[in-house]
């Protein structure tokens, strides 16, 4: 099969997602993150190595003849998809052959600003934009990013992207040890979240080996910086790779209280909870005394 797709692979909260490399021969983006698995390049604002749109479509419908059950179409590349000169064009053929198959994008958010760039991802089913810094320094210094970008601009194009766009929105935080995991970063970053509103956060560390060398958090440090998150934000820790399973019992009462401080994903609810407390939770489900509700594929447990 040809490199420009890949997978089958199974997530969690997509499901079973066949994969989209726009730039499959080598990395073409506009950041060179610090914390990116890809090895450093010099950053670009348009492809020179340009795979055409009818060899793109060839490659999925073989790779969806060979796969039935696919959940989900992934747009992505070895750099940033969003800088494929003919993404419009590509995501109206996929969406002519899809069916009842989702589509998504995995995007570093930089180019949002443009408006082609919105028109075109306003045709996909799901969005996923990264937004890591709150100010151009950490956007400079964490995310390497290309010369003229800057942060007021993807705020602001996240803005006109959210006003016409009603699937789910997700934005995706990574945070660097001593980079971006500072108060005022995370303070910052609230704020504009807050106003964006988008349908989930997901928040994670460095969790593969990194282009240059940068540190992971905990998941104990992660945690600590969600909880300064706004409550009206469903926040999904994303990196548990550094978290212990420490289960605990809790009694019915300080499980609402745990989930008045803040919604618990599921993958929380494994971490934090023994197997009779999960018995306590389910029983104050069926009482309707707390609720489950899906963020952009993750299910979160709230009070009503």
């Amino acid at each position: 099969m040809s490199s420009i797709i890949f997978g089958p692979l199974l997530s969690r909260r997509f499901g079973k997602s066949l994969g989209i490399d726009l730039s499959p021969n080598k990395k073409q983006c506009n950041f060179d993150c610090l914390y990116c698995e890809l090895k450093p390049a010099k950053t670009v604002d348009r492809y020179d190595d340009i795979i055409s749109v009818d060899n793109i479509m060839h490659a999925l419908q073989e790779a969806l003849s060979l796969h039935k059950d696919i959940d989900v179409i992934t747009i992505t590349a070895n750099g940033e998809p969003t800088l494929y000169p003919y993404l419009g064009k590509l995501i109206n053929r996929i969406n002519d052959i899809k069916g009842n198959i989702k589509t998504l994008i995995l995007s570093n958010g930089s180019t949002i600003g443009d408006l082609n760039v919105r028109e075109a991802l306003a045709k996909l089913d799901m969005v996923k934009l990264s937004l890591d810094c709150a100010n151009d320094k950490c956007l400079k210094k964490l995310d390497r990013a290309h010369e003229g970008l800057n942060v007021a601009d993807i705020m602001q194009g996240m803005l006109d992207f959210k006003a016409i766009y009603d699937k789910p929105l997700i934005i995706e935080v990574l945070l660097v040890k001593s980079i971006n995991d500072n108060i005022e970063n995370i303070t910052a970053l609230n704020h504009f979240l807050t106003k964006l509103n988008p349908t989930r956060v997901d928040v994670g560390t460095i969790d593969r080996p990194p282009a240059y060398k940068v540190e992971a958090l905990s998941y104990d440090e992660l945690k600590g910086l969600v909880s300064l998150f706004d409550l009206s934000l469903p926040v999904y820790i994303v990196s548990r790779k550094t978290a212990d399973k420490r289960v605990q019992k809790y009694t019915n009462d300080e499980i609402i209280q745990t989930l008045s401080n803040r919604p618990l994903s599921s993958d929380d609810i494994e971490i934090l909870f023994d197997e009779d407390t999960k018995h306590r939770l389910k029983d104050l489900l069926n009482s309707n005394k707390i609720k489950i509700k899906s963020y952009g594929g993750v299910d979160f447990y709230k009070l009503p």
